[in-house]
């Protein structure tokens, strides 16, 4: 059985099991949090497709840490002005331990 969620803007396909990471959400380390925004549930031979969430849909998961991603180079140049700028960028993260897939 695995399922389509929707959080942080994009899109996962998620297994009773996994574990991935999700953009930040303000949640405590080891709390269960539920997402509600469920757009398909498949199981062996039944597809359920929400239009655009499934009624019900819900999959619950375990907050295992919270962190920052690595370091992305940015660098902006402005030809002929001798002029250049360097940045970097780590984006916080999330990451989850999917425990349990349910339709309603």
């Amino acid at each position: 059985m695995y399922a389509v969620i929707k959080t942080g803007g994009k899109q996962y396909r998620v297994q009773e099991g996994d574990t991935l990471r999700v953009e930040k959400i303000n949640a405590d380390e080891g709390a269960t949090i539920t997402l509600d925004e469920v757009l398909l549930v498949a199981n062996e031979d039944n597809i359920q497709v929400g239009a655009p969430y499934i009624e019900g849909g819900k999959v619950s998961a375990t907050v295992k840490t919270h962190g920052r991603g690595e370091k992305i180079r940015i660098i902006k140049l402005r030809r002929r002005k001798h002029h250049r700028k360097r940045m970097g960028h780590r984006q916080y993260f999330t990451e989850l331990h999917i425990d349990n897939i349910s339709t309603g």
